[in-house]
């Protein structure tokens, strides 16, 4: 146990010098906590998105759903790199481009800026559902780390939570958003060098790719199964719900606003060939853990697939690696931990209460009121990391994202209509999620996302029909 601790301490402390090393680097100024005075170079600014992206999802609730689900859950990686590689084509280099003459320090505040009067409503609407939504994400990253310590040392899952939101706190109080990026990047190479050796490990141990597949087919045939069975809606729109669910990254604020801090407008070429080099690899590398892991440790009726890679590690690996892997999963959640409680902080203090956080010291407190809010949320919200995260990532995916596609291709809807789009997109993805179950045939951005973009259509079909005195009331600019 003594390596195990040892290993996994070292990289904890490893990552918050790494953090607070940043404050070399900060200026006393709102705009460098919330955006690092958009001089983040692209190699930072991929490795950082990347990894806020894949975090204690992948590591947790990923491996859970592919144990459970076998094969056919590389469709979920297939679709969501997919609709990612669509956004960074389409949005990442508009959303840089805009951030680059605007005076905006968060994801909501660009939105509303076209906006004049009304830009103070729809900065706070989309500032409550940052926070809500993102507090929820939050969560599940730090039940996410708890739920490793748990398997590793038998802690209660509470320590774990408030380690981590301590740890976070740490350096993003002394930083801001340039600790939480320079922490991104050591972590990245922590997470893909545990997730590529336990992958490694496991395909020994099943005897190769053959006897994975011999192994998964001797459980239970449909394991191997690339096709998943009784969809109510059929495979294509399945498949084309989880595209969805990647190009959702256009509603995450704590993922875009690392395009906002990059340095150059020119330069999110590089920063996108860097996001994909370490995303492929690294999501092969966790279908295939999860595969295995169902092999050598078959399913009983107390087990809890989410906790399937921190109990291989410990039996594949010996201690000091048994570390390394645990410091991977801890890396990776809060590598999003802290984007994500800066965001809401940035929300907070900028979208909804802007007259009280105009200050660089009452950002920072914002931040850590929001953590003290985030270990609330733990405490009261469901375990499962997997649903944790599809719930929060579909609900800012659709509440944010069709809005912002607007806002970047140059159209400015009345404000009533871009609530509408907001509010839309948030109850198709919460009925067609929690209210009717229907996640798991077709994920619920893709409707949700359509709903958003069904109010902007019928808006501009009626200003079309409308004589235009009428329609200059609320037209778009």
């Amino acid at each position: 146990m003594l390596p195990v601790v040892a290993s996994f301490l070292g990289f904890l402390i490893l990552f918050a010098v790494i953090g607070t090393l940043s404050i070399r680097r900060k200026k006393a100024a709102v705009d460098d906590y919330l955006l690092a005075s958009r001089s983040v170079h692209p190699w930072l600014a991929g490795l950082s998105s990347v990894v806020t992206n894949n975090s204690g999802y992948m590591f947790i609730g990923l491996i859970g759903f592919t144990y459970s689900e076998g094969l056919s859950a590389v469709w979920l990686m297939v679709g969501w790199i997919t609709g990612d590689i669509v956004a960074w084509y389409t949005v990442h280099p508009r959303l840089r481009a805009a951030s680059e003459t605007s005076s905006a320090e968060t994801v909501g505040a660009l939105i509303a800026e076209p906006y004049g009067r009304g830009a103070r409503l729809v900065a706070m609407v989309l500032g409550g559902v940052t926070i809500v939504f993102l507090a929820t994400y939050a969560a599940a990253q730090l039940n996410a780390g708890s739920k490793a310590l748990h398997v590793m040392f038998g802690w209660d899952v509470g320590i774990g939570a408030v380690l981590g939101a301590g740890i976070v706190l740490l350096y993003s109080y002394a930083g801001g958003i340039r600790a939480s990026i320079w922490t991104d990047a050591a972590q990245s190479v922590v997470m893909m060098i545990s997730m590529l050796s336990l992958a490694g490990l496991c395909l020994y141990a099943t005897g190769g790719l053959g006897g994975l597949f011999d192994g998964l087919r001797a459980i239970d045939p449909s394991l191997v199964d690339p096709i998943p069975a009784d969809l109510q809606f059929g495979f294509a729109l399945y498949l084309m719900g989880w595209i969805f669910a990647g190009f959702g990254a256009v509603g995450q604020p704590h993922i875009l606003i690392r395009t906002m801090a990059l340095s150059e407008a020119r330069l999110i070429r590089v920063a996108r060939q860097v996001y994909f080099a370490w995303y492929l690899p690294f999501a092969v590398a966790a279908v295939l853990v999860a595969l295995a892991a169902r092999v050598i440790m078959p399913e009983t009726g107390d087990f809890d697939p989410e906790l399937a890679l921190p109990t291989l590690a410990t039996e594949l690996m010996p201690g000091v690696f048994v570390g390394l892997v645990l410091a991977g999963v801890f890396a990776a959640t809060i590598s999003t931990a802290d984007s994500q409680l800066l965001t809401c902080a940035a929300a907070f203090t900028q979208d909804i209460m802007p007259d009280t956080g105009q200050t660089y010291w009452q950002v920072k407190l914002g931040t850590a009121g929001t953590t003290v809010l985030v270990l609330i949320v733990v405490a009261f919200a469901p375990a499962n990391v997997f649903e944790l995260v599809i719930v929060s990532w579909s609900a800012l995916g659709a509440g944010i994202g069709p809005l912002m596609m607007v806002r970047l291709y140059g159209r400015t809807p009345p404000v009533g209509v871009a609530l509408a789009m907001i509010f839309a997109g948030l109850g198709v993805s919460i009925l067609w999620g929690l209210a009717l179950g229907w996640t798991d045939d077709l994920y619920e951005l893709l409707p949700a996302m359509l709903a958003g973009g069904a109010v902007y259509a019928l808006w501009r079909l009626w200003a079309a029909l409308t004589p235009p005195r009428a329609a200059a009331t609320g037209g778009d600019d």
